[in-house]
């Protein structure tokens, strides 16, 4: 009995820490969603081999306080930069050519130069309104975050 009131309480626990979390969306529900919610989009450009992408996946799926902008502020997206499936993205299909996803070199590339991880945002008109190529901290993130919403 006991046991299964302990796995009945992490279960719960389970349950209500994922519903706190930010939603994740695909590139192909964003038309959708703008409708209905239009909000920026905070895209993370990264690679399975890239432990920065990591860490800053963690910081913005983890760090509440991000957490909780993005979820209330933005549509959140996560790229992997070498995903070999086409994505259909803004009336476009984007293909995996020369080891990049084309999408992912036109968002990541910043002065001539692709890096990992890079956060890019867009505009409810799908237009990049700021972009940051390498590690951003959790207290960068939030003020770069907060400083999008005050734009609005």
């Amino acid at each position: 009995m006991f046991k299964r009131s302990v796995f009945a309480a992490i279960m719960l626990l389970a349950t209500l820490s994922v519903a706190g979390q930010n939603k994740l969306v695909r590139f192909e529900e964003l038309r959708a969603l703008q409708t209905t919610a239009a909000k920026p989009i905070v895209v993370l450009i990264m690679t399975d081999w890239c432990k920065y992408c990591h860490a800053m996946q963690n910081t913005m799926l983890k760090n509440s306080r991000v957490s909780a902008l993005l979820k209330n502020s933005f549509h959140t997206v996560f790229l992997d930069a070498e995903e070999k499936k086409d994505i259909l993205f803004a009336g476009r299909t984007f293909k995996y050519k020369s080891g990049i996803n084309e999408l992912a070199r036109q968002l990541a590339t910043k002065a001539g130069k692709l890096s990992y991880p890079t956060l890019c945002i867009l505009d409810a008109n799908n237009e990049i309104i700021y972009q940051h190529d390498g590690y951003l901290s959790p207290q960068a993130m939030l003020y770069t975050l907060n400083k999008i919403t005050e734009k609005k």
